[in-house]
């Protein structure tokens, strides 16, 4: 199957690009650059990454650029994390999101199967130094599943961000295919214990469409997804980061976004964003705010 992008998606994408304030792009390369900090945006190759960049805002990587995992999809290094996480790390993040100006900011990172707690530790002490030292920012954590740890998810948990997210990425018949060394049972359990240990933080998935689904497939994962309680969804197309990763399977026309969103939205959820490049971070104020 050809991996070519209909012209369409590709006007999307360099629709994207236009526009954009170049004296914010530089600005905030630079001051990630000034306190030595890793971004989602670029070591994952976000078609968003410029429009973000512009506004002066990023989704951050933390415990480092390289992943234990090596899920198919997924541009980020792969392989043995050369060092431990950066004690130092939760300081510096804190102090970009402070010069960036930014109210909500959100907090990701590589999978750390190496660590005895998956990162979970590292993730808590990040939310506390933003909670310290700017208490009204509203934090938002992306966060791996920790090898089904409760434990570890209970540590990050108890330092209340305000919204704890988990992406599902795709459904089950393809899951060992797009996410080795991830369970979709797993990553199921992580949103539905998020929820049943803190049932007032609000949780939040996402998946890509055209990694080889089916529609039906679509419509249980959904299903899925609202049953473990989550609030906030995100739909967006898979676009394939290189020859070496997997082939897109089918574009979605923008009309069929519409059509999940609504579905998802019938199920219950309270904010859901679908579209050729909606990302799980992508505009996260706007989206949380629909929440009321």
């Amino acid at each position: 199957m050809s991996n070519a992008a209909p012209t369409w998606v590709i006007k999307t994408v360099a629709q994207a690009k236009r526009g954009l304030d170049k004296k914010g792009i530089e600005q905030t390369n630079d001051l990630l650059s000034r306190l030595n900090l890793s971004t989602v945006c670029e070591s994952a190759g976000c078609p968003n990454r410029g429009e973000c960049f512009s506004q002066r805002t990023a989704t951050f990587l933390i415990l480092g650029e390289v992943c234990t995992r090596r899920c198919s999809f997924c541009a980020v290094k792969h392989g043995r994390p050369p060092r431990p996480p950066d004690d130092r790390e939760p300081e510096r993040l804190t102090q970009a999101v402070s010069e960036l100006g930014l109210s909500h900011v959100v907090v990701t990172s590589v999978t750390r199967d190496d660590l005895p707690d998956g990162g979970a530790g590292h993730y808590a002490r990040v939310v506390a130094a933003l909670h310290q030292r700017l208490p009204r920012v509203r934090v938002e954590l992306l966060i791996p599943d920790f090898s089904g740890s409760l434990n570890a998810l209970e540590k990050v948990l108890a330092e209340q961000p305000d919204i704890l997210a988990h992406n599902m990425e795709t459904v089950p018949r393809i899951y060992s295919q797009v996410r080795p060394g991830a369970d979709y049972a797993r990553s199921l359990a992580v949103l539905r214990k998020a929820k049943q240990l803190s049932p007032k933080i609000i949780t939040k998935s996402g998946f890509m469409a055209g990694l080889g689904e089916n529609d039906r497939e679509i419509g249980g994962l959904l299903i899925d997804i609202s049953a473990a309680g989550c609030d906030m969804l995100t739909i967006g197309q898979y676009l394939s980061p290189s020859l070496a990763h997997r082939p897109v399977a089918r574009y979605l026309e923008s009309d069929e976004f519409d059509t999940w969103r609504e579905k998802a939205l019938a199920l219950g959820f309270k904010s859901v964003a679908a579209g050729t490049l909606v990302r799980s971070s992508y505009k996260a104020p706007i989206f949380f705010k629909e929440l009321g």
